[in-house]
């Protein structure tokens, strides 16, 4: 290794789905050599012909074998199977460096590996994946969550020069926060999600079109207040304590949609708490809309 940078190195891809296509190619504009990939599905071929052009797909083993670098992209619950199979098998040697991209998990799934000599690591992008083009540049400018064995510098440092290389930025996750650090990212985009297209269904009940066009501009400006003042951003009628706004809500979802209508409820609760910390809601206003949110 020179001046904090990997050298040019064998990457194989297991498997190529969406991240582990998307982290392939990024690391080939980097330099390194994509030496195979394994994808049975009907995607993964046509993602890898995409994205990894004239790289040959091969079973999981002949990928891990070849490679300097193994990327192991599958789903959490196969991980450690996926390893435990492919040390059986004799696929990793000293001197590997052996990644995966779970974001609940630090580098303890790959223990089989690493009693045979390979430097684990644990590198997840804290970016969504649609396993196309763009996803490649949108690696630029994420982060990356890093873990690496507990004192082993070599390996953070490594870890970090890979991540440096996808274009994001590295943040050391400690092995023991992992599941934490996970469900918060989770949390936060996989729930954005949900509740952006609640939104935008409801408006479609209404009638209100085009639903997506209205609500981008408040969306995208609530996000960026969210992140750049906390919880001063709050608006709306529970952060205000408007009681018969909140009471009118409640009525007009559970008409049209008790399931939502629940889920307003609990984020409402969670935002009656949070403008309340944040000094927003007085206390006697705090307790008339949580009277609301468990009457109704």
């Amino acid at each position: 290794m020179a001046a904090g940078r990997p050298a040019r190195l064998g990457v194989g891809i297991v498997s190529a789905g969406r991240v582990g296509a998307v982290l392939g190619a990024a690391w080939a504009a980097a330099g390194h050599h994509v030496t195979g990939a394994s994808g049975v599905s009907r995607e993964s071929v046509r993602r890898a012909e995409v994205l990894l052009p004239d790289v040959p797909l091969l079973p999981p083993d002949e990928v891990a074998s070849a490679a300097d670098l193994v990327l192991l992209a599958v789903p959490d619950d196969v991980l450690p199977g996926l390893v435990t199979g492919l040390a059986a098998a004799d696929c990793f040697r000293p001197g590997q460096i052996v990644v995966h991209t779970s974001g609940a998990s630090g580098v303890a799934p790959l223990a089989p590996a690493t009693e045979r000599g390979v430097l684990p690591l644990a590198l997840h992008p804290a970016m969504t994946f649609t396993g196309r083009t763009e996803d490649v540049a949108r690696l630029a400018g994420c982060c990356v969550g890093v873990t690496a064995a507990l004192g082993d510098e070599v390996g953070w440092s490594v870890g970090e020069a890979l991540a440096v290389e996808l274009g994001a930025e590295p943040v050391r996750i400690p092995e023991d926060v992992r599941p934490l650090y996970h469900a918060a990212l989770a949390h936060g985009a996989n729930h954005l999600v949900t509740l952006v297209r609640d939104c935008v269904e409801l408006l479609e009940r209404a009638g209100v079109t085009p639903a997506e066009r209205l609500v981008a501009p408040l969306l995208s400006a609530a996000l960026d207040n969210a992140l750049r003042h906390g919880d001063r951003a709050l608006t709306g009628p529970v952060a205000r304590g408007d009681v018969d706004t909140v009471r009118t809500h409640l009525r007009v979802l559970a008409e049209t949609d008790p399931d939502l209508a629940r889920t307003y409820r609990a984020l409402a609760e969670r935002t009656v708490h949070r403008a309340e910390a944040a000094g927003l809601l007085p206390d006697h206003t705090a307790k008339d809309v949580r009277s609301i949110l468990e009457d109704e």
